[in-house]
């Protein structure tokens, strides 16, 4: 098994498009900047993901010192809550994460009718869906031919192995994570993206050919500072 990070993502809205980054400075909710901020739903108090609002993959987000920079689809930047309720035809309003609680989030059930709709609330801190991932990974191999935002890992690596490393430590540039979980995937993968169109293949083929999971997700155990090129070490 060896692995080497390719691509370092960061998604600073949460299920807006993010950006690639070369060096991440990661604590303990994870990268820096990743999942701080989300699109509040008023009328329901639910922050939007893009299983329920696709069209927040149409945009993108960028992070910088203090705050958050968003581009709309039309090119526009804005970070106004009147611009994001036009634009998504709901009133909604840009929040950050709170460190006294976490958001609240809906998932289908039956991915392929978008039916059957749960929801729970995620940690405190940032507005990662689960409590046992602050930051993920997936290798190239495991990967194969689909687009990798599809996936919106925070880590990809060239190799394969990652899922050998549940329940291991691992050290990657001079931060360590415990390695909790394979991630269970959901309709989010079937999404359209810009330059991309909705395929309910992809998470038909993950549910079959492997069990529904694909990546590994992590807490940190030590803050540090992550790198293209560092290596993936077991300890």
């Amino acid at each position: 098994m060896a692995l080497t990070i390719r691509e370092i993502c960061r998604y600073p809205v949460k299920s807006l498009g993010g950006e690639v980054i070369e060096t991440a400075n990661v604590g303990v909710h994870g990268i820096e900047g990743d999942r701080q901020w989300g699109i509040r739903d008023l009328a329901t108090d639910l922050i939007l993901t893009a299983r329920r609002e696709p069209e927040l993959l149409m945009a993108s987000s960028r992070f910088f010192e203090g705050g958050v920079a968003i581009r709309l689809p039309d090119g526009r930047d804005t970070d106004d809550d009147a611009d994001l309720s036009s634009w998504l035809g709901r009133d909604v309003a840009l929040v950050r994460a709170s460190k006294d609680a976490g958001g609240t989030f809906e998932n289908p059930m039956d991915a392929e009718n978008d039916a059957d709709w749960i929801s729970w609330t995620g940690p405190s801190g940032s507005l990662h869906d689960s409590t046992k991932t602050m930051l993920s990974l997936a290798s190239t191999l495991t990967i194969g031919g689909w687009d990798r935002r599809r996936f919106r890992k925070n880590l990809i690596a060239e190799g394969s192995g990652e899922d050998e490393l549940v329940g291991r430590i691992v050290q990657i540039g001079s931060c360590s994570a415990s390695v909790t979980k394979k991630i269970d995937r959901c309709v989010m993968v079937t999404r359209p993206q810009p330059g991309f169109e909705r395929d309910l293949d992809v998470l038909r083929t993950i549910n079959k050919s492997r069990d529904r999971r694909l990546g590994i997700g992590m807490l940190i155990t030590e803050p540090g500072v992550i790198a293209v090129g560092d290596q993936v070490i077991a300890l």
